[in-house]
């Protein structure tokens, strides 16, 4: 009678121990803060992905409800003859590389030259990071000036240095459309690439520095050997932050040509928009917005893999 009644005060201890600790556990004690936007993310968020893409399988056109009968893939199998839609994907990509590409470039020798302490590093900083405080809207309308074809800065430069052969109209040539939209987005976004490499360079100990130099190897070859290939962490972190605001230039182009800037200078955010709301074929508008969710990701997934394997080494 004992021992059956000492057991029934043990398990009725454990019992009380586990609702206990439960009720101190941290993560269900989150649950009624992490419900509503979990659920809100999830709808609006989530549930808006799914929908878009159920979207791009009708032939939905904004009119009455669309038609979920039938899906299929015809949308993304007309895109591949396509002709705007090709010339727009090929424009975002030359856009993507050359402006990543330029930015890091012009980043990493910035990030360098303010390392090596020079005077006024402060306001060097603020000065390269100016540019990125403001908006597209207000870059575009600022380049939009500097590009005029008879009043522009630029091309008064050229003519004053003797190069009135490049005194073009930038913005209204398809050749060159691209390449002004290129210089003014690295204008934009070099500082941000200077303070992600700088950041990385700070990390550096300055042993590594020192011990270079006293193995005879010279400022070329300390940067290229020693100090450059340990900063992939903030060359992937900048890659993909690049790539992401190129991926949202849409409002830089959108103020500069409205939603039909022409072949040299359309790129995939643009077409979306048009085709979306400007010609009222949603379907085909959604199929657009999961092409460029897919970009996204096939920027960001090498990324993540490059996080997780680097913390398992």
């Amino acid at each position: 009678m004992i021992d059956s009644i000492n057991k029934n005060i043990s398990q009725s201890q454990r019992y009380t121990d586990f609702l206990q600790g439960l009720r101190q556990n941290g993560f269900l004690k989150s649950i009624p803060f992490l419900l509503v936007p979990t659920i809100l993310v999830g709808v609006f968020v989530y549930g808006s992905v799914l929908w878009n893409f159920l979207i791009s399988l009708t032939d939905f056109e904004g009119f009455g409800d669309p038609e979920y009968s039938s899906l299929d893939f015809e949308l993304y199998t007309q895109m591949l003859s396509d002709p705007t839609f090709i010339n727009a994907a090929r424009n975002t990509v030359v856009l993507i590389g050359s402006f990543t590409a330029v930015c890091l470039v012009i980043g990493l020798g910035l990030a360098i030259l303010v390392d090596r302490d020079i005077r006024f590093e402060g306001s060097v900083r603020t000065i390269y990071l100016l540019p990125m405080s403001l908006s597209f809207v207000v870059t575009s309308i600022f380049w939009a000036w500097m590009y005029n074809p008879t009043s522009g800065v630029i091309n008064y430069l050229l003519g004053a240095v003797g190069l009135e052969s490049l005194t073009i109209n930038w913005l209204g040539d398809p050749a060159t459309q691209l390449l002004a939209i290129t210089i003014a987005l690295v204008w934009q976004f070099s500082g941000l690439a200077m303070i992600i490499y700088l950041a990385g360079l700070r990390k550096i100990p300055q042993d590594q520095y020192e011990a270079a130099r006293l193995d005879g190897a010279n400022f070329r070859i300390r940067y290229l050997k020693v100090i450059i290939p340990q900063l992939k962490t903030s060359t992937f972190s900048a890659i993909v932050i690049l790539i992401l605001f190129s991926l949202k230039a849409f409002d830089f182009i959108y103020v500069l040509y409205g939603v039909n800037p022409g072949p040299g200078a359309d790129i995939l955010p643009i077409m979306m928009y048009r085709v979306a709301f400007d010609a009222n074929n949603w379907a085909y508008g959604s199929a657009i917005a999961v092409v460029l969710l897919v970009a996204t990701f096939v920027a960001i997934v090498p990324y993540l893999y490059y996080q997780y394997t680097k913390d398992l080494l």
